[in-house]
């Protein structure tokens, strides 16, 4: 499932409009590096459209990320500098936020934080589902609109509303 999906299935409305005002619109040509292995990370991205690859060193690839994907997210969890290089393989479009403008108002905004947090946690605790499947049975097992029934009634249509959400903020930062 579209990582993005769960972060704005947390957010409301006033926090999309605020990620669209601050965030900056990038648009990255094939092979052009959006992260670089043991190099800090500065902003969250979204995808907004287009193809990248996350490759460890020695360019063995881990994932191939498109549209609605969330990139630089556990930066906000961790200190740690990123194991992973994520690189364009076609033509793609990003919404890069910075981290200081997150940071800051995750300092100011404790319901925004609340929110922001738990959309971290829901993103990350399907990224470990998917890991867990991918191990234990081969090949990761792909969530698709017919296993939307593994959620909760509420969270399937929280992140029905985030799929609406997603498109507008990329018409939003499209725009830009």
């Amino acid at each position: 499932m579209k990582k993005a999906l769960f972060i704005l299935s947390a957010l409301n409305n006033d926090d999309l409009d605020w990620i669209v005002a601050k965030g900056r619109k990038l648009a990255l040509p094939p092979g052009k590096v959006l992260i670089h292995e043991n190099q800090p990370i500065d902003a969250l991205y979204i995808v907004l459209s287009g193809l990248l690859k996350v490759t460890l060193a020695q360019d063995r690839e881990l994932a191939r990320i498109g549209s609605g994907e969330v990139v630089g997210e556990i930066s906000f969890l961790d200190s740690r500098l990123p194991l992973a290089t994520v690189q364009a393989l076609e033509e793609s479009v990003i919404l890069e936020v910075p981290r200081f403008q997150i940071t800051n108002r995750l300092r100011q905004d404790a319901e925004f934080s609340a929110r922001f947090y738990e959309a971290l946690s829901l993103c990350l605790a399907d990224r470990i589902r998917s890991t867990v499947g991918r191990l234990g049975y081969g090949q990761e097992q792909e969530q698709t609109e017919s296993q939307l029934h593994d959620f909760s009634q509420e969270k399937q249509s929280q992140l029905q509303l985030a799929e609406i959400k997603f498109h507008w903020l990329a018409t939003k930062a499209h725009s830009r």
